[in-house]
Parts: structure tokens; C-alpha cells; sequence
């Protein structure tokens, strides 16, 4: 098991628990770090579907409807792991009613590093390369406020932090309640050009 490691805003370990510290004023990215090497058949089968899935509602809802676009019988290792995804991020968010996307991506998504406009938000990179994300002292937010480019928000390129694949993260964005501290500032790495692909799953409050 890994640490827990509290690095600028961020902290990661190697237990699920990690995520509740996402609440902590000083915390802006809590990044639960796994080994998924047992959901690799069935998210081999899902690329090859290039499976579009999206769902809003309360988390029973939401996995009824993915029962029925990925069968329990064929699934059930990667269905659990969403089910436990999606029960976890509602206890941490306190939220009723969820936006869920389980997609296969081809092309670069957010080029630009930015802060989302919600209050939380779970990301889990199934396949393919994760999130990039960026310390609190490699950000220049008068760069970001303006509309700059990546050159001029990032202080360091050299500096800049990615998740690693299967790993679990959850992100405060810039509507996160009375928070003393900012939103992640993060983006989608750039796949078209290798000829990537990614599986992702992205779980939102509905506000």
C-alpha cells in the first residue's frame, strides 16, 4: 500500500478512504492509486464495442441502465467497479442525482488546461493515458483568468503531473462550496496524433 502522499494540493494513497480527503480546505485533487490488471479482457471488449454510455438520474437509476448496455452476465467485473464508483462518489458528494459517461475516446478532448465549473467530479482513465493536473505552484492564474494558452498557465512543463492508468481521482471544480482553496486546474492528454485510445468514466453532480 502506498502512503498517503499530500504534495501542494494534492493527496494520494493506496486505499479507496484517500478520496474522502477531497472535503480538506488544502486539497484539490485526492487520487486513490489501483491496479486494475483483472478488468483487462472485459475493457479490451468494451474498446472494441467503442462504447458511448451515458446515463443521469440517482445512482440506482443510473446502474440500471448500465446493466442494460453492458450485461451483468458479460461485465460483472467492470459493472461492480462502476457500482462501487458511482456508491462511493455519492457518499463523498452528498449528491442525489448524477450525470455518468463511459466512453471510448479517440480524439483530444480539453486541450487547454482548466478548471471544471462544478463542484466535484470522479475521472477514472480505464485505458489509455490519464488526467493531467497541476500543482498550485505551477499554475499562473492570471494566465489561466485571461484565456492564455498552455505556454503561459504552465509554469514548468517539465513539472506537469499525470494519473496513472486505473487510478481513481477526484477533482473540485471552481463551484465547490465555500472552499478557501481553488479547482483543480487539469486537462485531457493529447491522443490523436499517437493513435490512442482511451476508456474513460467521468461521474458529475448534477447541480
Amino acid at each position: 500500500m502506498k502512503t498517503a502522499d499530500l504534495v501542494k494540493n494534492s493527496i494520494e494513497g493506496g486505499t479507496i478512504d484517500i478520496l474522502d480527503n477531497i472535503h480538506n480546505n488544502e486539497v484539490n485533487i485526492a487520487i486513490y492509486n489501483r491496479n486494475i490488471h483483472h478488468l483487462n479482457f472485459e475493457i479490451y471488449q468494451l474498446l472494441k464495442r467503442k462504447i458511448s454510455l451515458k446515463a443521469t438520474g440517482t445512482t440506482e437509476s443510473i446502474l440500471s441502465e448500465i446493466s442494460q448496455t453492458i450485461s451483468t452476465e458479460n461485465y460483472n467485473s467492470i459493472y461492480t467497479d462502476i457500482k462501487n464508483l458511482l456508491i462511493t462518489f455519492s457518499n463523498i458528494s452528498g449528491g442525489s442525482n448524477f450525470k455518468l459517461l463511459l466512453a471510448t475516446v479517440t480524439t483530444n478532448m480539453c486541450k487547454r488546461f482548466h478548471m471544471d465549473f462544478n463542484s466535484l467530479r470522479l475521472l477514472c482513465t480505464y485505458s489509455g493515458p490519464g488526467t493531467l493536473w497541476l500543482t498550485e505552484d505551477n499554475i499562473n492564474r492570471e494566465a489561466l483568468n485571461s484565456n492564455a494558452d498552455n505556454n503561459s498557465i504552465v509554469v514548468n512543463s517539465n513539472n506537469i503531473q499525470q494519473a496513472n492508468t486505473g487510478d481513481v481521482i477526484l477533482l473540485k471544480g471552481a463551484n465547490y462550496g465555500n472552499q478557501e482553496s481553488l479547482g483543480v486546474v487539469h486537462r485531457s492528454p493529447s491522443i490523436e496524433e499517437s493513435k490512442f485510445q482511451r476508456l474513460i468514466l467521468r461521474i458529475d453532480v448534477v447541480q
